[in-house]
């Protein structure tokens, strides 16, 4: 509930600051643009506001009519909520590390070549003006557009093979094309583009108007590029991954604990943490024979044990087929020199 300061609540705040302290210790860490988390702490409200801070009082408990009118002259929010302290500072804390994650993940207006930098055509182009923009640029799909902007179509090499110089784009090229939206990560457009079987994606807004385009190159090089940065905040898949270890002298296999985030509430190994894993070993197996980066398509999991908190698991995958574009995997979870789980599983190849 907002107390006062409602014309503030747009403001941006840098900091949150907990006033679980005597005050003259408190006032030291309250500046402007920080946000005092405290209770019925009377005096310690009026000082935040008048140093430019905002306040969230917790417990339910109200401010003084002092306050309330001081942080409407200043335009600085003052918030009530019936949560403790404890519980507000914990959910704020949770909010700011999930913002840390979604920081970190690679969407696609992070990489797409953008409008400016785009060669199109348009409808009424001819057959012979594809040629002569693809002898300028030597790419083999560009995005159809009309006047307005708006995506129409893709035309590609293979649309125009045979066709007369003289027909136009409108009539030969690929209308409604698989497109993707600028806020959609990079790993699902790359999906899609592999599912698809398709080298060039438009991106588009939402009223469909194109914004750049993304080739299977640019994620290649993107999903590369995030598997080396450092990581700031850790998502389950993270934390799964990061107990998995490579075996010496056996390269192809890798070894991890299990740890309870990896646990379902029966205290095993819960099938998200097991599917991470499996996905995980797989890829690598591929990496290793120099096929390059590859996704799951389908993976079939048989538990054979339940895999305990604590336990030591060793992952074995086996390549069983290989063709271009795809390559089936064995892979088994050995535990206490006991065989816990098999799974067969489908790769597609990321073709570059």
């Amino acid at each position: 509930m907002v107390l006062g300061g409602r014309d503030g609540l747009h403001k941006t705040l840098t900091k949150f600051v907990v006033g679980a302290m005597q005050l003259e210790d408190m006032i030291r860490y309250i500046d402007a643009g920080s946000l005092l988390i405290v209770g019925n702490r009377l005096k310690a409200h009026e000082i935040a506001i008048k140093a430019g801070a905002a306040v969230l009082v917790t417990g339910g408990f109200d401010a003084t009519e002092e306050v309330k009118h001081l942080a409407d002259e200043m335009n600085l929010p003052v918030i009530s909520t019936s949560y403790d302290t404890f519980t507000v500072a914990t959910m704020l804390n949770r909010a700011i590390y999930d913002q840390l994650i979604e920081k970190e993940i690679l969407l696609v207006e992070d990489i797409l070549t953008p409008l400016a930098r785009t060669v199109t055509l348009a409808p009424e182009d001819s057959v012979d003006q594809f040629f002569e923009v693809n002898h300028q640029t030597a790419h083999s799909a560009y995005p159809v557009v009309e006047s307005n902007g708006k995506l129409v179509g893709i035309i590609t090499s293979r649309d125009v093979v045979s066709k007369p110089d003289m027909d136009t784009v409108g009539k030969v090229m690929t209308p409604d094309p698989i497109t993707v939206n600028g806020k959609m990560s990079v790993a699902s457009a790359g999906h899609s583009m592999i599912w698809e079987g398709i080298d060039l994606m438009p991106v588009v807004s939402e009223a469909g108007i194109l914004e750049g385009i993304i080739s299977r190159q640019d994620v290649l090089k993107a999903l590369q590029m995030t598997q080396r940065q450092p990581q700031q905040g850790e998502t389950i898949d993270d934390i799964v991954k990061n107990q998995m270890k490579v075996i010496p002298n056996a390269p192809e296999k890798i070894e991890f604990s299990v740890v309870p985030q990896m646990t379902n509430q029966f205290g095993s190994l819960s099938y998200g943490a097991m599917l991470t894993i499996l996905n995980e070993a797989g890829s690598r197996a591929i990496r290793l024979q120099k096929r390059g980066e590859s996704v799951p398509e389908n993976v079939t999991i048989y538990f054979i044990k339940q895999v305990q908190l604590g336990a030591a698991v060793t992952v074995v995958p086996k390549i069983l087929h290989t063709s271009r574009r795809f390559i089936k995997l064995e892979i088994e979870l050995f535990s206490n020199d006991s065989i816990v789980a098999k799974a067969m599983g489908m790769f597609q190849l990321f073709e570059k």
